[in-house]
């Protein structure tokens, strides 16, 4: 039960900062700003270590979802949490180096995070455009 109210509470947080680029309020001051680059930083940082956790949690319940290439067979808790949120970061910001490849609902989960990360960039630069307009 623990499980499924920490993996709804993942979730929910990687739902809320996305919110913020989606709620009909202007981008604060001049779009090129250091508030807005924190802004968008925090956004990614949350992306990136929600999607991590979430792989982790579906691996600890049984689900294969990552191939590592230099796994070896004792792995420590926060080595393999590392490799998570590193996984998540390379699929976040680009396509990965392929050390680490996603299998069966992984990939559905990879693809879904990579379009989010695509899909940010995009939401900011627009959103920044149209509110100067």
């Amino acid at each position: 039960m623990a499980f499924y109210i920490l993996f709804i509470c993942v979730v929910f947080c990687i739902f809320m900062s996305l919110r913020v680029l989606f709620l009909p309020r202007s981008i604060r001051g001049n779009p090129v700003s250091l508030e807005n680059f924190f802004m968008l930083a925090m956004l990614y940082a949350t992306i990136m270590i929600g999607f991590g956790l979430l792989f982790m949690m579906l691996e600890m319940k049984g689900f294969l979802l990552i191939v590592d290439a230099s796994e070896s067979d004792h792995i420590s808790f926060f080595t393999q949490l590392e490799t998570y949120i590193y996984f998540s970061g390379m699929t976040l910001f680009s396509v990965g180096y392929g050390d680490i490849t996603p299998i069966g609902i992984g990939r559905l989960l990879a693809i879904t995070e990579a379009l989010l990360g695509h899909t940010i960039a995009a939401a900011f630069v627009a959103r920044a455009v149209f509110d100067r307009n």
